[in-house]
């Protein structure tokens, strides 16, 4: 299941240097693998810990970690709904994106000039971005909606659900609003508006890049970011790119380590975001742990054990019969899966068992 997000910001906000610092999550993540498909997309591994310790327990030939992909989509700059700068290839960008990466300049620096020239202003930056974003979508809502309209009026039920989804957008989005503020209440208008593939329906996750010395704990442009994060239901993140670009460089993890300590930081603003990225979209993991490997598998929460099954293989669930789960806390306290059998924590769950974020699975199948 790939998740892929794109990191989008005005020029000069820190997007290259925090996707510079994210194409050396391998060292971040000790054996954990990075490989670049071309120069603005990577792939990249999703830091869980619990991987490592089962690893210790079972001494499996390899750990495959859940992965996601983070495409670095160029600066956008106003007037890229109209084809400003590279505009409408990397508004195109974003449409395949699962998610979006919003990062907003929140440091003081005079030798990196605002494109525009005036003092730092977050929630400009912002709203330059949101804008941009929201005239491409009502650029599609428009380009729809008066053919809709007419078929809605020969009486196309599919149509006319389709003509109050994007008449719904439209509203907000002439409002200065996002798509992602409106519900759909019925499947039918919640599948129509998944189709319509607009990008300020994606949600987003915004980056406040700061100074090294409000790494830790933020400064008054990061708190601005938060404030208006938290008022649109969003999340935040304060992430000190150019620090976190000499973490990056140094050799060694425990080096690494050394450094986050120093900063008051217990593990790196590119691991937060990696984790945030990938809850984003309310996915977890469950983890499969035998000789072969300790392999970590992504699925939407609140998926139950059959879905889980045809993660790895659609024979999986086409012939579920049952699973045995072993929770994570478990394994590790008893150190062993017979252990954890003589000790009566294996479950055998059926069909409706909804599978927890760490569980250990193994299926049994038959087709």
């Amino acid at each position: 299941m790939a998740l892929k997000c794109g990191i989008v910001g005005l020029p000069n906000v820190g997007k290259s240097t925090l996707f510079n610092c994210l194409s050396s999550a391998k060292a971040q993540a000790a054996n954990f693998p990075f490989c670049t498909i071309e120069p603005n997309l990577g792939v990249i591994t999703v830091p869980d810990e619990r991987l490592n310790k089962l690893a210790e327990i079972v001494h499996p030939g390899r750990i495959v970690p859940a992965t996601c992909e983070i495409v670095d989509i160029a600066g956008l700059v106003k007037g890229a709904s109209k084809g400003e700068g590279l505009g409408n290839k990397f508004l195109g960008n974003i449409r395949e994106c699962d998610a979006i990466i919003h990062v907003i300049r929140c440091f003081d620096n005079d030798n990196i000039v605002r494109e525009s020239g005036a003092p730092v202003d977050p929630l400009e930056d912002k709203s330059i971005i949101d804008t941009e974003l929201q005239l491409k979508d009502l650029e599609t809502i428009e380009s729809q909606l008066a053919k809709q309209q007419k078929i809605a009026a020969s009486g196309n039920k599919d149509a006319k659900v389709l003509v109050s989804v994007l008449e719904a957008y439209k509203a907000v989005l002439e409002q200065g609003k996002n798509a992602r503020s409106v519900t759909f209440e019925s499947k039918e208008e919640q599948q129509a508006a998944h189709d319509l593939f607009l990008l300020t329906t994606k949600p987003v996750l915004y980056v406040a890049n700061v100074d090294e010395n409000s790494a830790k704990n933020g400064n008054q442009y990061s708190q601005l970011v938060e404030k208006i994060a938290a008022e649109e239901g969003a999340e935040a993140l304060v992430i000190a790119a150019k620090t976190e670009e000499d973490i990056a460089g140094l050799e060694t993890y425990e080096d690494k380590q050394m450094f986050l300590e120093e900063l008051g930081l217990e593990q790196s603003g590119v691991n937060r975001l990696i984790q945030k990225a990938y809850s984003l979209l309310n996915l977890q993991t469950f983890i499969t742990a035998g000789e072969m490997e300790v392999k970590a598998w992504t699925f939407h929460k609140g998926w139950k054990a059959p879905q889980c099954a045809g993660v790895i293989h659609s024979d999986f669930e086409k012939g579920f019969i049952r699973a045995e789960v072993i929770k994570y806390e478990d394994y590790i306290q008893y150190g062993s899966e017979s252990a954890v059998r003589e000790a009566g924590k294996l479950g055998i769950e059926g069909k409706e068992y909804i599978v927890q974020d760490g569980d250990i699975m193994h299926f049994r199948f038959n087709v």
